[in-house]
């Protein structure tokens, strides 16, 4: 348990690689992890669970999963009835946006990141956004981090009246899924406790062929480590 007198920091913990080690990173820097996960009507729900067994293992000062249903707007694959891309290329990098692009999602997500920091008294917020190797989201990208982070200063009661300056961690940005890998097992973070894959098997094995499963399986084999999750592909 780290100590009470540790400064404390929101965590979107979504159960996933980058979130999770985004998570280790804040402990070892010396915050108190407040998490928060966001059930948004995802299909692959398997990540929630998966969040709750990182916020144990990281001994997270609070944990809250809050049900915002962002399906009910729907055009994603990942919330909607449209079918998950699968074997796209992704070694050259992202060519176009994804049908799995959830429309502002990381908007919505730092938003009420946001409103939990204000609401404890904290300052600090980290994101797992990574714009190297990623599938082509806007909200990834390091313009949107920084002007994410003004935004947060200009329109909360904390951040007018100058109690807080909020700053918005993003760890990962510029680091390659094998060099985030290798950050979170340094860290001794336990990778089979994460979940990636966004259209899982009813009993939860990883496609092996989304973006998502492509850049895990990329990111270990650069890395020169032995994923420990299954695969069905």
């Amino acid at each position: 348990m780290v100590p009470e007198s540790k400064p404390g920091a929101v965590v979107l913990l979504s159960g996933g690689m980058d979130s999770s080690t985004t998570a280790a990173i804040a402990k070892q820097e010396g915050f108190r992890i407040y998490g928060l996960t966001i059930d948004y009507g995802q299909r692959h729900r398997l990540e929630l669970e998966a969040a709750r067994k990182v916020a144990q293992f990281l001994s997270a000062a609070e944990h809250i999963i809050l049900k915002v249903d962002l399906s009910c707007f729907g055009h994603s694959a990942l919330t909607d009835d449209i079918p998950v891309p699968k074997d796209r290329p992704i070694a050259a990098g992202p060519t176009e946006i994804p049908l799995t692009y959830v429309p502002a999602r990381n908007t919505v997500f730092l938003a009420l990141a946001l409103a939990y920091a204000e609401s404890r008294g904290l300052a600090d917020i980290f994101i797992g956004a990574n714009a190297v190797d990623y599938s082509g989201y806007p909200d990834c990208r390091p313009e949107f981090i920084e002007a994410f982070e003004r935004l947060a200063n200009l329109g909360t009661k904390a951040g007018v009246e100058g109690r807080v300056r909020f700053r918005i961690h993003a760890p990962l940005l510029h680091m390659t899924k094998a060099q985030i890998i290798r950050r979170g097992v340094e860290l001794g973070l336990d990778y089979r406790l994460t979940h990636t894959c966004y259209d899982p098997t009813p009993d939860g094995l990883a496609c092996g062929r989304c973006d998502a499963c492509q850049l895990r399986k990329k990111g270990f084999a650069e890395a020169g480590l032995e994923d420990p999750i299954a695969y069905v592909a």
